[in-house]
């Protein structure tokens, strides 16, 4: 096999070139994607639920840290690109797979850190209200778990959030076998004289309607990585609701570099837990970048973890601008530079193989998975 450094050259170079005209648009770049099957599933023992839920995952990993790291062999990336299943009944199942064409790995993190989530500075927020912004795209994407984090709708039954709001590396969390997806809707209006007058100063109530998940697909990266201190590089999974939730969703697309992002920015909205209740919202500039996570001091709080983190770029094909998840908002990272101490928000990139599987999660087709 050729060596790993070549593979994740070749994976990562686009197929787009930047035009010369003055009118240049950031322009969704057009990746080949590498072919991610199952090849066996076995099942396992119900797992206990036992682990207590955890809102924010810590390290002290910085950028330095995961470039420095050595790269995994391809059987190493294999055994991360598996799987676990987790059904409603409890039943738990473990999927291998293969990879073929191209194959690459992330890097490692190691440690945990004392410190929280941080406000960088002025607090650069929005909570959003009103039912005209909530129930409207993209903000109408963004859900809430019951176990306390945020996810974002990526298809028609479909929630993709951070791995450590189902599992905490070790073990599934309290709660996630009757794992729910709530929907920020209008409360009914109660039928009174004078109810159907808006104050304009006043927001309208909305509620949380809940619908079950059917199951959780988390992949074993995060499983044997943050229990081994591999790091955060997969801490994503996908959600599967029992039925349709009927809203528009974001389609997930990888990840381009930091330097063709419009503005250099990224931007995610979750449901943070000093401001309960409410729909927050973000956007900040990418401080640095390895081939995994996004380092960047957006504003966010316990949470909002989970957020689909996305951009709006020039799909060409398409010939209009299109909104897509390239990453998943995981958590912060403490880093001490050079004696300094130094804080992070950190996001997963969807790299070419993670898109290759999770799309292959959501459409049970690979053939529908070849364009990132």
């Amino acid at each position: 096999m050729a060596a790993l450094s070549t593979l994740i050259l070749l994976l990562c170079a686009a197929k787009d070139v930047m035009p010369s005209s003055p009118h240049w648009k950031p322009t969704w770049p057009s990746y080949r994607v590498p072919v991610i099957l199952p090849q066996s599933t076995l099942n396992l023992d119900k797992p206990q639920f036992d682990a207590e839920a955890r809102l924010e995952v810590v390290s002290p990993c910085g950028p330095a840290c995961h470039k420095s790291s050595p790269l995994p062999t391809y059987e190493e990336v294999k055994n991360y690109l598996s799987y676990e299943t987790l059904y409603a009944n409890g039943s738990l199942t473990e999927t291998e797979v293969g990879i073929y064409i191209l194959s690459n790995g992330g890097d490692g993190s190691r440690g945990r850190s004392r410190t929280k989530r941080q406000i960088y500075g002025y607090d650069s927020r929005f909570s959003i209200f009103g039912k005209d912004f909530l129930l409207n795209y993209p903000f109408s994407t963004s859900v809430k778990l019951s176990t306390g984090c945020t996810g974002t709708l990526v298809a028609e039954k479909h929630v993709l959030t951070a791995a450590h709001c189902i599992h905490d590396g070790k073990s599934y969390v309290k709660g996630a076998q009757k794992l729910r997806v709530g929907f920020l809707k209008p409360k009914q209006k109660d039928g009174s004289k004078g109810s159907n007058i808006t104050n304009s100063a006043m927001p309208e109530k909305m509620k949380f309607q809940w619908i079950r998940v059917k199951r959780t697909h988390v992949p074993k990266g995060w499983i044997k990585g943050n229990a081994n201190d591999i790091g955060m590089d997969y801490d994503y999974a996908l959600l599967e609701l029992k039925k349709p939730h009927k809203r528009k969703f974001m389609k997930i697309g990888v990840s381009p570099p930091a330097r063709h992002l419009p503005g250099g920015r990224i931007h995610f909205s979750g449901y943070d837990n000093d401001r309960p209740g409410n729909l927050v919202y973000r956007f900040c500039d990418v401080k640095d970048e390895t081939y995994d996570l996004l380092y960047q001091q957006c504003d966010a709080q316990p949470g909002a973890s989970g957020s689909g983190v996305y951009v709006r770029m020039w799909k060409r094909q398409n010939q209009k601008w299109e909104r897509k998840i390239i990453g998943i908002f995981s958590g912060h990272q403490w880093v001490d530079m050079n004696g300094t101490p130094q804080d992070f928000n950190v996001a997963v990139r969807i790299t070419p193989l993670k898109y290759a599987q999770i799309c292959y999660w959501i459409k049970g087709n690979y053939l529908d998975c070849r364009e990132g």
